[in-house]
C-alpha cells in the first residue's frame, strides 16, 4: 500500500519523507489555507521535495474553468496530479486531462456508482472519503470493498485512494481490503508505529541493559 500524506505543511511532509513514509501528497483548498502560503508556492515546495504525485485541486466548478486551472497547476511541476470533483463537469475534465497525459485524482467520492464513473473517465486515482461517511453512520470501509470488487471485476487501472482516514484502524482496514493508497494526516501516519507493548518492552530492555554496566562502542 502507498502512503500519501494529507497536508500542505512542508515541515511535516519533510519529516515523514525523511522517514521514507511518503509516496505522494494530497492537498485541497482547506489545507492550502491552513498552510498560509499561495497554492503555487506551497505546491512547488512540496513537488520539489516528494518524488511521487502531489494532488493540487481545481476550484472551478465548470468544465472550461477546470481546464484553465488544470493547465496552470500542471505548469508548477511534472509530478502535479490534478484533483477534480466527482461531478459531470469534473468527469469530463478528468477525461480531457488524462488524454493530455497528466495524472488526475477524482475526489469527493461517496458511492460505488461514482467510483465506477470515475474509472470509466480514466481517473488515475479515485478518492472515497471514508471518515466523512463514518460521520453519518455509514461504514466507509464498505465503500472501499465495493470499489475494490468493481475495479477487479473489470480490471480498471484506477487506483483506490482511501481518503479522509482519521485513525490507524482506518489504515489497517483499508490495507486488508486492498486499497492501493491511503492518505492521512501526518499524526495518523506517525501513530502507526505506536503500541504500548513496544514502549514497555523497550523500557524493560533499557533498564536491564543499564544493570549490566556495559556500553556498545
Amino acid at each position: 500500500m502507498k502512503f500519501f500524506v494529507d497536508t500542505a505543511d512542508v515541515k511535516e511532509i519533510k519529516e515523514l519523507n525523511d522517514l521514507g513514509l511518503v509516496d505522494g501528497v494530497t492537498t485541497n483548498p482547506s489545507l492550502i489555507l491552513k498552510s498560509g502560503g499561495s497554492i503555487a508556492e506551497v505546491t512547488k515546495q512540496i513537488c520539489d521535495m516528494v518524488e511521487g504525485p502531489v494532488s493540487a485541486e481545481v476550484v472551478a466548478t465548470d468544465y472550461d474553468g477546470m481546464m484553465r486551472e488544470a493547465e496552470t497547476l500542471a505548469k508548477i511541476a511534472d509530478n502535479v496530479c490534478i484533483k477534480v470533483p466527482l461531478t459531470l463537469d469534473g468527469l469530463k475534465a478528468c477525461r480531457a486531462i488524462r488524454k493530455q497525459g497528466r495524472l488526475v485524482n477524482v475526489t469527493l467520492c461517496f458511492s460505488a456508482n461514482q467510483a465506477l464513473l470515475a474509472a470509466k473517465a480514466g481517473a488515475s486515482f479515485i478518492s472515497p472519503f471514508i471518515g466523512r461517511l463514518d460521520d453519518i453512520a455509514i461504514d466507509g470501509m464498505d465503500l472501499i470493498a465495493e470499489i475494490r470488487q468493481i475495479y477487479d471485476n473489470y480490471d480498471y487501472p484506477t487506483e483506490i485512494l482511501a481518503a479522509s482516514a482519521r485513525t490507524v484502524n482506518h489504515i489497517k482496514q483499508a490495507a486488508l481490503i486492498g486499497s492501493d493508497v491511503v492518505t492521512a494526516p501526518p499524526a495518523v501516519l506517525k501513530a502507526l508505529v505506536k503500541h504500548p507493548l513496544t514502549d514497555n518492552g523497550l523500557k524493560q530492555f533499557l533498564a536491564d541493559w543499564e544493570k549490566t554496566g556495559q556500553k556498545i562502542g
